[in-house]
């Protein structure tokens, strides 16, 4: 195969086909869901193609998905370790109050001769009653382990973001898979339609002359075989496109109404031949987003294992506190004003922090593993959806070239109709077979474009402009000709 960017001039308009698919968004809630449209934009359709915006269905998934919301629930929830690490880091006040009963048996109720009661009478009856508050200010002034963990509550968030940044992608590449599997299913519902019409027209030529006797049961059987498989093919596509259907309408919480025209006409389609190029591929890889993640979650693994090795450093603290205490023995009452430095050092826990130390490292060792495992999984991906880029191209030329000589075919073959030297059978045939290749190239061609949207995701650059394409692509091959050749 040639590698230079050419055009298919693809000879796809030869019999107007009757209404197939013109997939549009209905303007109000069709299926009673409750769910308003994101604006009025999204019931707009492009008049010539009859296609949604691709864009704007992935704008109704990322409100309607619930996995996704699920994932941006639970990144802001991890958003929190943020701020719950850096307010270790603060200041800590707390305040209390408490009321005290208190009975005691002493030297001052066992000897009340020996003290004035004047002065002694409240202990010499052995019953109190206080009132008590306090606050205390505590600054941690060293904590290693503290400051690890803020840095390791940083590294969590950027993980979480990361995951919603997976959940979009995932959700991206099941949308464009369903949009695909019903422009397909639709498209391939109206040409065989349009083929069923023409091999049922042929197996009533084929039981004319049965009848007459000019004809064998043979042929018969033939046409009524090949009307059969026609029919089943139908069926399948119907069902094919109610489940494509239906996966639009769980991703997006709305269901596309498909009917409109039926593949253009004579259109130039543009292919990129960027795939000879498998090393600049690779090298992209570590944008993949699944590998980002890994990436992240390493760093976080590496990050715990600090925060655990912190566990064997001394911490100080700074404490400031003011007492208050209100009692019936006056001799009881004071106000206090305290402040101490408090140095606690971890001498022996049992092997806990070692052990807890040897967990962390292998947790990050698992980590590393997983990265590892993700980077061989998207350049095996790479090379699967260059591979299979490279068979589709050539795939498409050689049907693009097959229908330009089935179309000529066709032509000849109702040219010799009309002179007498071909028989309507021979026409019907051609007019099957075409069918049958155009039938291809969209399967052809709907297997490039998910290739391609899933080479864009296994290197990150997965973006809005790669759904704007796709749908400008089908675009191309599924605008209505201005005028419609038949025979």
């Amino acid at each position: 195969m040639q590698h230079a960017t050419g055009k298919l001039f693809l000879l796809l308009g030869l019999l107007s086909i009757g209404n197939v698919v013109q997939a549009q968004l209905p303007g109000s809630d069709p299926l009673g869901l409750g769910i308003a449209p994101a604006s009025d934009a999204l019931d707009e359709i492009d008049s010539q193609a009859g296609l949604p915006s691709l864009t704007r269905l992935f704008a109704l998934a990322l409100e309607n998905d619930s996995e996704l919301m699920r994932q941006r629930y639970e990144s802001q929830a991890t958003g929190q370790e943020v701020p719950m690490a850096r307010a270790a880091l603060r200041p800590q006040i707390e305040a209390s109050a408490s009321a005290i009963y208190q009975r005691a048996d002493n030297i001052y109720t066992q000897n009340p001769e020996d003290y004035p009661a004047e002065v002694y009478d409240d202990r010499i009856s052995g019953t109190t009653n206080d009132t008590l508050w306090r606050i205390d200010v505590t600054q941690p002034l060293f904590s290693l382990e503290r400051w690890r963990s803020v840095d390791k509550a940083l590294a969590q968030a950027d993980a979480a973001d990361l995951r919603i940044v997976v959940a979009e992608r995932n959700l991206a590449l099941s949308l464009v898979d369903a949009y695909l599997n019903a422009y397909l299913a639709s498209r391939k519902l109206g040409l065989l339609d349009a083929k069923r019409e023409a091999l049922n027209l042929q197996r009533r030529q084929a039981q004319r002359a049965y009848d007459l006797g000019i004809g064998d049961r043979i042929n018969l059987l033939e046409a009524q075989s090949r009307l059969d498989q026609a029919v089943a093919d139908q069926v399948k596509a119907e069902n094919e496109l109610a489940n494509a259907l239906s996966d639009l309408e769980r991703l997006t919480g709305r269901l596309p109404d498909f009917r409109g025209s039926a593949l253009g006409g004579i259109e130039p389609v543009t292919l990129e031949h960027e795939w000879e190029n498998t090393q600049q591929w690779l090298s992209r890889v570590d944008d993949n987003a699944e590998v980002r993640l890994a990436n992240q979650l390493y760093q976080v693994a590496q990050l715990d294992t600090g925060v655990r090795r912190a566990g064997h450093y001394p911490e100080l603290n700074l404490t400031v506190g003011y007492r208050d205490l209100n009692s019936s023995d006056e001799l009881r009452s004071s106000e206090d004003v305290t402040a101490s430095l408090e140095l606690d050092i971890p001498i022996y826990r049992g092997g806990y922090t070692s052990a807890s130390i040897r967990q962390g490292e292998l947790v990050a060792l698992a980590s590393r593993e997983a990265l590892t495992n993700e980077r061989r999984l998207a350049r095996q991906e790479v090379r699967k959806r260059l591979r299979s880029l490279q068979g589709n191209a050539r795939q498409l030329e050689a049907l693009s070239r097959s229908i330009e000589s089935s179309l000529l075919f066709l032509e000849a073959a109702i040219r010799g109709e009309n002179l007498g030297l071909r028989d309507l059978v021979d026409v019907l045939d051609a007019r099957a077979e075409l069918y049958d290749l155009r039938i291809q190239f969209v399967e052809v061609l709907c297997q490039y474009l998910g290739d391609k949207t899933y080479l864009e995701a296994a290197t990150g650059a997965l973006d809005t402009a790669d759904l704007v394409a796709i749908t400008a692509r089908l675009r191309e091959v599924s605008q209505a000709p201005e005028s419609s050749s038949g025979a």
